[in-house]
């Protein structure tokens, strides 16, 4: 899959958690130079809950599910993500350990945004960065809406 293919499935994606970053297709090829593409295959581990990886991943082929362990209660699923979706968002924005596991159900591929290569961003083309961030920003507080009605924890 291409980075035009990962634009459209981010496009296309209808969640009330979508990312809905306003660039155009220039600006989108500049954010785009920024991204590593990982394959990866069912059962593989993207994030671990506990761990601080700073990195912010968008699903473009796949799905992974997100889930929390607990030494009681075994472990419990809170999402089931598909292409477009924008998953560990909140290591850009803190250095605190993920408080929940993100695991690929099928083969799936994800585009990362490293912080190093984000902060690059930021002093190269500051309005695409701005404008990332209000759109990951977006994600998190709808996720935060969400979980507060359904009384689950923040992934």
């Amino acid at each position: 899959m291409d980075l035009e293919d990962l634009i459209q499935v981010v496009r296309s994606l209808k969640t009330d958690d979508a990312f809905r970053v306003r660039l155009d297709g220039f600006q989108w090829r500049t954010l785009g130079s920024y991204l590593a593409a990982y394959e990866m295959r069912a059962g593989d581990m993207l994030i671990r809950q506990g761990d601080a990886d700073r990195t912010a991943y968008f699903i473009a082929a796949g799905s992974l599910q997100v889930f929390r362990s607990g030494p009681n209660a075994g472990q419990a699923r809170i999402a089931l993500l598909r292409p477009g979706a924008l998953v560990g968002e909140t290591g850009l924005f803190s250095d605190q350990p993920h408080s929940a596991n993100i695991e690929a159900m099928t083969p799936t591929q994800v585009w990362a945004m490293h912080l190093p290569r984000f902060e690059e961003l930021s002093a190269r083309a500051p309005g695409i960065a701005i404008e990332f961030l209000r759109a990951a920003g977006a994600v998190m507080v709808a996720r935060l809406r969400a979980n507060m009605v359904h009384q689950i924890a923040v992934a």
